[in-house]
């Protein structure tokens, strides 16, 4: 199935309070579904936009729930195949992207994967500084032949 030709690209301005993450993962399971993703590739990118937000609540901003989260959700139809592009920008501490990574697997214990968790599940994961200051998290996620990509 490919993209409906009517999806455009979605975007939502959130306040960085954990309360707006389930709209924003019902967006991401909606356009996922519409888009012909089957229910774990759904399942992987709802994840992925969770913990990315998250740490942006946790570690750009440091718990503050004031603070501005754009989400940017787009149907791609471009080689190599139909996907969802996810750019998630906030405007907290400037990381250096080389910096951002998981914890050691072997370190078992609460929290700490959900970078590992990202990575995991999306085709394309890159952070880039973005202009202004904060960070800007690109996530690529593709459809496979068994949801009906030929």
């Amino acid at each position: 199935m490919s993209a409906p030709a009517t999806v455009q690209t979605i975007r939502l301005s959130i306040c960085s309070t954990p309360r707006h993450l389930r709209v924003v993962r019902a967006a991401v399971d909606a356009l996922c579904e519409i888009l012909g993703f089957d229910e774990p590739s759904r399942t992987q990118v709802v994840l992925s936009v969770d913990e990315a937000i998250t740490n942006v609540i946790r570690h750009a901003y440091h718990g503050a729930e004031d603070q501005p989260i754009e989400v940017e959700l787009a149907a791609l139809d471009a080689s190599p195949g139909p996907g969802l592009r996810i750019r998630i920008r906030d405007h907290g501490r400037r990381v250096d992207p080389g910096q951002i990574q998981s914890r050691d697997l072997d370190d078992i214990r609460p929290g700490g994967l959900g970078v590992h968790i990202i990575r995991e599940s999306m085709d394309h994961v890159e952070y880039e500084p973005a202009e202004g200051g904060g960070t800007v998290l690109t996530m690529v996620k593709r459809l496979r032949k068994a949801e009906g990509v030929t």
